[in-house]
């Protein structure tokens, strides 16, 4: 995976379209026929997620389809898809865009997600079993593998598993669900921090296995809400390193 770079000097601005001519849909492998329009929307998704269809990159169903060696069917399934989460900004008569990160987006899912996630890991305390925890364990051993190997794209999706997997384990798959289509933006931010705070959430996640390992639910949450509050910390130096990827929300407040 291409490395997120900061941008080279002030003032310096995406051109999305010339990165999707370039760009790294081109060199994707062969797509598996067994469900076209779900590897599109994967395949788009991830690119999006870590940056390299950056916000403001306009994208057509014809390019994608060319470029993927498909119909433009599945784009277009794939194409509304990602606009349901926010990834996405269709306009008729004019081309999609990726979307610009948006702050405010950003706190409501971490709020959404923490209102979720806290009482997901109470009901894990009570539910998990030997067999759940060992999985967990599982994807810890992975995370801990793409940190020592400066992998964020592989850390962002064990780290994504980690917190599906304890609400699917729990009985609460639909908690899941409802995270993810919220998370879009908050996502994106959660990405580009991993260059400097993969560790940090390593070692967060850590403290919340322990307490399930416990089923000290109080220590569980504590370290759940501790875990999705990270990113007030880290938005506003972020948002400093790469303000173009974000839309101006001034003229709202």
């Amino acid at each position: 995976m291409a490395a997120i770079r900061k941008q080279d000097a002030p003032g310096r601005k995406w051109d999305g379209e010339a990165m999707l001519e370039k760009g790294p849909l081109k060199a994707l492998e062969p797509l598996q026929r067994q469900s076209v329009a779900d590897t599109v929307f994967e395949t788009l998704y991830r690119q999006i997620l870590s940056l390299d269809l950056p916000p403001a990159t306009k994208m057509s169903e014809a390019e994608v389809a060319k470029a993927l060696g498909v119909s433009r069917q599945p784009v277009r399934d794939a194409f509304y898809r990602l606009s349901k989460l926010g990834f996405l900004l269709i306009r008729p008569q004019r081309a999609t865009t990726v979307t610009q990160i948006s702050e405010s987006a950003v706190y409501q899912a971490r709020f959404v997600r923490n209102a979720i996630e806290v009482q997901t890991v109470q009901v894990a305390c009570d539910t998990l079993t030997s067999t759940d925890l060992a999985a967990l364990d599982g994807i810890m051993n992975r995370q801990k593998q793409a940190v020592e190997e400066q992998d964020p794209e592989t850390f962002h999706r064990y780290d994504d598993l980690f917190h599906k997997e304890i609400c699917d384990r729990s009985g609460l798959e639909f908690a899941w669900d409802i995270i993810r289509e919220n998370k879009a933006h908050m996502d994106r931010v959660r990405f580009l921090s991993l260059a400097f705070a993969s560790r940090d959430a390593f070692e967060d996640h850590i403290r919340v296995l322990d307490a399930l390992k416990t089923h000290d639910k109080n220590r569980a949450v504590e370290a759940m809400s501790q875990h999705l509050a990270r990113i007030k910390e880290q938005l506003p130096r972020i948002r400093r390193n790469y303000e173009e990827f974000f839309v101006n929300e001034a003229s709202s407040d």
